[in-house]
């Protein structure tokens, strides 16, 4: 039985899914500004920091998500209530696993909480590696 969110009207699988209840964002700017202002910190430093590893990619919106794009997706990144969540994709997991290890990861996500501090190069060398490693 799916869970509809009182608010927005959306459905999900999990009762009280974490979820976004506006309009989606259209531009990355625009995501990043419907959060708080201590959320909106983590998700700048996020976005210069992948700017910088992935020169040539593209910013736009991709799965309601700030996505890095270069011929396909390389790269997503997400606010959640206590984490930020990066999607490089399962690949990426599996190949930084051990770098990974303090950190809460599923098959293509990674979760940084915000109480600690954002291990930003190592999110810079999963992109790089991500970009890469493009079929």
């Amino acid at each position: 039985m799916m869970w509809q969110c009182p608010k927005c009207g959306r459905e999900f699988q999990k009762t009280n899914q974490d979820h976004y209840c506006g309009e989606p964002a259209n531009t990355i700017d625009e995501y990043i500004a419907a959060y708080p202002e201590e959320v909106q910190l983590c998700l700048n430093q996020v976005r210069e920091t992948l700017r910088i590893a992935l020169p040539n990619a593209q910013e736009r919106i991709s799965w309601r998500m700030p996505t890095y794009w270069n011929k396909k997706n390389i790269i997503h990144f997400a606010a959640f209530k206590k984490h930020l969540g990066v999607y490089p994709g399962d690949k990426a997991i599996e190949h930084f696993s051990e770098q990974l290890a303090d950190y809460r990861t599923s098959k293509g996500a990674i979760q940084f909480p915000y109480s600690k501090p954002l291990p930003l190069e190592l999110i810079a060398e999963v992109a790089e590696w991500c970009c890469k490693s493009i079929d």
